[in-house]
């Protein structure tokens, strides 16, 4: 087989496009296959940048890594960075080109039309399948002319398409009718069959229905895929968060000792005897960005991870920390508004520790200016004033892989390997003269060229901290050494050689998937499409 490929489609955002398109690519890594992941044009916050300084979306570096591949920006040539209800930073091949309204966007997206075939071509000609996932539905009638992301991306590379479904949400049946009565002839004819996905319950209930959807749209169902309860794998879309709940430590706890879904829906709290000792909060941002910064905690037993958007909901927590975002001052603004700022300002005030990542780091400040009016009509706005910075936003994006190491600060913990991660900021902080003030780590390489800079600070008592590292916490000595700090002022013993290991949890994650999605999809259906013989 060479330079084959396959579409994923859904009757909705957030139907499961993207975990499906990451297990395929697994899956047929796994049975000896080249394969890359590609989606034309993807709304998302949730970013990563490549080795040569690209920005992407982070659904594809996930399904690259499945795939045992660098991502690179061929995968996503086209990224959408909401920056407000109406418009979007827009980055194309990994560099941003301004902010365009959606009608400003609508109109001038045929013109990356060439940029798209490039990119795709490009990979095409490295890998023998690509796995195409598409946005939202093929279905939205408004947005079909000059689609280049859907059914207009399916006949550019000329794919057969499947349509998966969120069973879940219900009404999974009427929404694949519908989406294939709203296609044109030609259209239809590309979808080769429909998968549901999100599935509970007993499936010989389900068959009656699927018999008669096999008879009234002529395509058979290649499989319902079941409900998968936090496999950790990084999302695009921060609508995955309203999944992270109370049932969260449930069902980590429940993976750990190997429980089955059987038994996991008979499960009530207090089946679990663990229960986890930290207390995490993340501040929820309107606009929040690489929200999957954290997954890494969710795989730590010991640990509890809760998104908060209400001052009342902030808690006693052992560690708040302040995400990115896409907007640091329309956010700053809504969390004074709720009362958000007193309260983590108060929480810092009664011991808790506060780390802030990216636009979280440039909250902890004195003061942010935008000169430019990059983010807001204002000149400037006050920030937490928990460290001794200022932040100044720029014209240009600043989007780098990094290497760093953290320098030592007495009331912290040490460490001694490396650290890795990213670096996506339009803003430069500084230490506004205050040569007293301490910076968390020294970046030694960014974008594979040797560098000497400061990054973030720390505060006097250790107590308080910013970086503009994304990744941070998937270094697993970092990660570690800092839940074991918290544990220590809370007066427990430190947890050593307990804590899990980043690049295995993942590798296990994807495996996971595979394994799931084999059992549940009819993979020589899927092989016969690519094939042309189905």
């Amino acid at each position: 087989m060479t330079n084959r490929s396959i579409m994923i489609q859904g009757t909705g955002s957030h139907v499961g496009k993207s975990i499906l398109v990451c297990a395929l690519c697994r899956i047929l890594k796994q049975d000896g296959y080249r394969v890359a992941p590609f989606k034309a044009q993807n709304m998302a916050l949730n970013s990563f940048v490549t080795r040569d300084g690209k920005e992407i979306g982070r659904a594809q570096v996930a399904q690259a890594e499945a795939a045992g591949i660098d991502p690179v920006a061929e995968m996503n040539p086209i990224l959408l960075k909401p920056t407000g209800d109406c418009g979007s930073q827009v980055i194309v091949m990994g560099k941003p080109i301004g902010n365009m309204t959606a009608k400003e966007y609508y109109q001038k997206k045929i013109e990356f039309v060439s940029i798209i075939k490039d990119a795709y071509e490009k990979l095409r000609n490295q890998f023998d399948i690509i796995v195409i996932e598409g946005a939202g539905s093929p279905a939205e009638i408004n947005l079909k002319d000059g689609d280049i992301v859907n059914m207009g991306m399916a006949e550019m590379a000329s794919a057969p398409v499947l349509l998966v479904t969120d069973i879940d949400r219900g009404g999974a049946f009427a929404w694949i009718v519908g989406t294939l009565e709203l296609l044109n002839v030609s259209e239809r004819n590309r979808v080769k069959g429909v998968v549901f996905n999100k599935f509970r319950g007993d499936k010989s209930i389900l068959k009656p229905g699927l018999d008669m959807l096999e008879s009234r749209i002529n395509k058979p169902v290649l499989g319902v895929i079941p409900y998968m309860h936090n496999l950790g794998i990084d999302d695009e879309d921060s609508v995955s968060l309203e999944d992270i709940g109370s049932k969260y430590s449930i069902f980590r706890d429940a993976d750990k000792l190997r429980l089955n879904p059987k038994t996991l829906s008979n499960l009530q709290p207090s089946a679990i005897s663990h229960q986890p000792v930290i207390d995490i909060v993340v501040i929820k941002l309107p606009r929040i960005s690489n929200f999957t910064d954290f997954n890494m905690f969710t795989h730590e037993k010991d640990v509890k991870v809760r998104f908060v958007d209400k001052a009342e909901n902030i808690g006693k927590p052992d560690l708040l920390i302040i995400p990115g975002t896409k907007n640091t001052i329309g956010d700053l603004l809504v969390l004074r508004e709720r009362g958000i700022l007193e309260g983590i300002i108060e929480r810092s005030r009664q011991g808790t520790m506060v780390v802030g990542i990216c636009g979280g780091y440039q909250m902890l400040g004195k003061q942010i200016n935008d000169p430019y009016h990059v983010e807001s009509t204002k000149d400037s706005i006050q920030g937490l004033g928990l460290l001794e910075t200022v932040t100044t936003f720029a014209r240009e994006k600043q989007t780098y892989q990094v290497k760093a190491r953290m320098l030592e600060h007495g009331h912290l913990f040490p460490v001694d390997n490396e650290l890795v991660g990213y670096e996506i900021h339009m803003g430069e902080t500084t230490y506004n003269g205050n040569k007293s003030v301490r910076p968390f780590a020294r970046i030694t390489e960014r974008a594979g060229e040797m560098v000497d800079i400061l990054d973030g600070c720390v505060s006097a008592n250790g107590n308080v901290i910013g970086t503009y590292i994304h990744g941070i916490f998937d270094n697993d000595e970092f990660r570690s050494g800092l839940i074991n700090y918290l544990r220590l002022k809370k007066g427990l013993k430190s947890s050593d050689g307990c804590h899990v290991n980043s690049k295995s949890v993942k590798e296990h994650r994807y495996n996971e998937l595979a394994d799931i999605v084999r059992k549940n999809i009819n993979m020589n259906l899927v092989y016969s499409m690519m094939m042309d013989l189905f």
